[in-house]
């Protein structure tokens, strides 16, 4: 069947949704004269076809985002307006929160546990943050003076910060809605105006958290949804009237936003890859670190950024770990998602385990080996595969450098432990990484480090008002916490004579 009103299919049956443009308060068909196919990649049954929005309609969503930004009753509202706004928001999502878990698993394949907590839970708590620092604006305020006891000090000085303008949002498949949070959020809680792309691999948790803006009663054009191709998100990356970009994804494809933006200069977030290294320490409790740092080497599948896929083990435990990991990875639970005791899903699509497959084939005809896990589970349907741990390789090899996304690690010993973090360190990514020892030593090591993040000992949960991305070919700028709050903002220098002071000669 079509759907092309606001009205819910249900638990998607390969329907055609072809009203897939939120645009200016209203739902469109979208008419761009193709579609895409959503699978659940735990079964390969179809879920959905989604219509794509035309380059035409992705004009008129920013146009409608210009317009609700410059004027209406968008910019009219106070701070604790906004903030009201977006507690309702939340209310809403969290009144379907078990509907969403749902939808999650279906295109995505996250195991109940991780639907529930770090895609649906997450975002959640994304939000409420945000709905919360919307109230006081970014660290410092919406407002602050400038001191006055400069010399020679003329005049008086206010800094505001003000909405960057039109944000295009585009996230990846991995976490839609916890990047949609990160994103939306920001947008929302600074006064900004958006026009939202997401995946066309998991569009369809997105298409139904639309419906809650629509029922919050947002100011037509404040949020877009537009779900496209290539030109889609070209003509967001590009357009004159976008005033910031803020993007997850891919390296390549973050790269060609960044050049595509370049020709009006605006402002570029980016969030993308990872090749995380996790160090475990001369003294540290192997045994309690082998089930931890194994699970974050494949957590998602592997198909998170932030994934420890190198590690650095001390040469002298370098065979006590090997045997540790057999039996973890042996007994970590690969299959349906929605069944208990499931650690990993399966990979989004057949490419993607191709994909993957590939560089374990590649690392083994260059002298590499699977020290641990490997293959394929025993399953009918999906894009299902086994972690494995690789050794016999350099951190130069072509699978210790690049990001897979899927849940293969590479295992190195070293000698000293300047040499581990000399070699965590070569690599042209650098957003996350996890250090195991001694805390004292621990703490030392992870100021060493080049990276957005470092956990030690296996860190804490996830925080909202902590920022997320790195440096090199991780990305620009933050999101979540207050360093990614700011990037939503530009500050603007208000100043004016003091009374009586001297005035510069001219």
């Amino acid at each position: 069947m079509s759907v092309t009103t606001t009205e819910p299919p249900g638990l998607w049956t390969g329907q055609d949704l072809t009203a897939s443009c939120f645009i200016d308060g209203a739902w469109v068909d979208g008419d761009g004269g193709e579609s895409t196919r959503v699978v659940d990649p735990a079964t390969e049954a179809l879920l959905a076809n989604v219509s794509f929005a035309s380059v035409a309609q992705v004009e008129q969503a920013i146009g409608a985002a210009k317009r609700a930004y410059e004027g209406g009753p968008w910019p009219a509202l106070t701070p604790v307006e906004r903030s009201n706004l977006l507690h309702k928001l939340c209310d809403l999502f969290e009144a379907r929160r078990e509907e969403f878990v749902d939808h999650i698993i279906a295109e995505t394949g996250s195991p109940t546990y991780l639907a529930q907590s770090a895609q649906v839970g997450a975002a959640i708590g994304q939000l409420r943050w945000f709905a919360e620092v919307a109230r006081t604006g970014p660290i410092g305020g919406y407002e602050r003076g400038l001191p006055l006891y400069y010399q020679p000090v003329t005049s008086a000085s206010l800094l505001r910060m003000e909405p960057a303008g039109v944000v295009a949002s585009i996230t990846a498949y991995n976490y839609p809605l916890f990047l949609l949070a990160r994103k939306l959020g920001g947008v929302l809680a600074s006064g900004c105006t958006t026009v939202l792309m997401p995946s066309e691999r998991a569009p369809l948790s997105t298409w139904r958290f639309f419906e809650l803006v629509e029922e919050a009663g947002y100011p037509d054009g404040v949020a877009n949804l537009v779900i496209g191709g290539k030109d889609a998100g070209v003509t967001l990356s590009s357009h004159r009237d976008v005033d910031m970009v803020s993007f997850t994804g891919s390296v390549a494809v973050g790269a060609a936003v960044m050049a595509q933006a370049a020709k009006t200069t605006k402002k570029v977030v980016l969030e993308l890859g990872g090749k995380s290294p996790t160090i475990i320490l001369p003294g540290a409790d192997l045994q309690a670190a082998l089930a931890p740092t194994l699970l974050r080497m494949a957590w998602s599948t592997g198909q998170a950024c932030g994934c420890t896929t190198r590690t650095f083990v001390p040469q002298d435990d370098y065979d006590e770990y090997i045997e540790g990991a057999g039996t973890y990875l042996d007994g970590m639970k690969v299959g349906d998602p929605r069944a208990t005791g499931t650690v990993l899903g399966p990979l989004i699509r057949a490419e993607q385990r191709t994909s993957v497959e590939g560089y374990v084939e590649r690392a083994l005809a260059v002298g590499g080996e699977i020290l641990a896990g490997g293959g394929r589970p025993d399953e009918p349907a999906g894009y299902y595969m086994n972690p494995a741990l690789i050794g016999g390789l350099g951190n130069d090899s072509e699978i210790a450098q690049n990001e897979l996304f899927g849940p293969v690690g590479v295992l190195m010993p070293y000698k000293t432990l300047d040499e581990a973090i000399a070699t965590a360190n070569d690599s042209r990514y650098s957003l996350n990484a996890a250090v195991w020892g001694p805390e004292d030593t621990a703490m030392l090591v992870a100021q060493r480090l080049r990276s957005g993040s470092v956990a030690i000992n296996g860190g804490g949960g996830p925080r909202p008002d902590a920022p997320w991305g790195g440096p090199r070919e991780s990305g620009t700028g933050r999101e979540g916490g207050d360093d990614g709050f700011r990037d939503f903002f530009e500050v603007k220098h208000i100043h004016w004579p003091v009374a009586g002071a001297a005035r510069p000669a001219r």
